[in-house]
């Protein structure tokens, strides 16, 4: 199949290739159901050593640089209490931490999880962390520039491989908030 965005070799329906994706993701898109079907999601081979956003685009296309999201894991901190969320924005933008994470978790203290609390908690890949299969008790925190676009490119659980999800299938990942302004440049 040819992917919808970007130049790769390969492109498959996500449910036709669950054995690429990690445990949670794989489980997700299994589980998947809302107004985007899961075919819809598409895996993209990728190589691991392009991973990182500025090497990705130069190596499968410059447009994608407007099409990409980041996902990243924040800890809002409240007291003794620590709740984990993740944050999807456009790889343009920068997760607006202190301000938009910090209060709509309702917490005194937000920064970025460290990257063994990311991995460990979410059963994925530093640099390949995907708002797709995350824990269902984590709210997952989506910029609506991100909803507005027809696809994204996004991780897909490991760093070798990504996925390309249609931009309203973001607010339908369970616990997802779309929120104006999460991504500022």
């Amino acid at each position: 199949m040819r992917a919808p965005i970007g130049h790769f070799d390969h492109a498959t329906p996500a449910p036709d290739c669950l054995d690429e994706l990690t445990r949670p993701v794989a489980e997700a898109v299994r589980g998947w159901h809302g107004s985007v079907p899961a075919e819809q999601i598409v895996y993209v081979d990728t190589d691991p050593e392009w991973a990182d956003t500025a090497t990705f685009v130069e190596h499968y296309g410059r447009e994608l640089l407007e099409q990409s999201a980041n996902c990243v894991v924040v800890a809002g901190k409240r007291g003794a209490d620590t709740t984990l969320a993740a944050c999807v924005v456009l790889s343009t933008t920068r997760v607006d931490v202190n301000g938009v994470v910090r209060r709509q978790l309702g917490a005194r203290k937000a920064s970025f999880a460290s990257m063994d609390t990311a991995t460990g908690e979410s059963g994925m890949e530093y640099g390949g962390i995907t708002p797709v299969g995350l824990p269902a008790d984590w709210p997952v925190l989506v910029d609506s520039a991100v909803v507005d676009l027809p696809y994204v490119l996004v991780g897909s659980g490991r760093r070798r491989g990504k996925l390309l999800v249609p931009g309203k299938a973001f607010a339908e990942i369970p616990g997802a908030v779309v929120l104006e302004g999460l991504g500022v440049a």
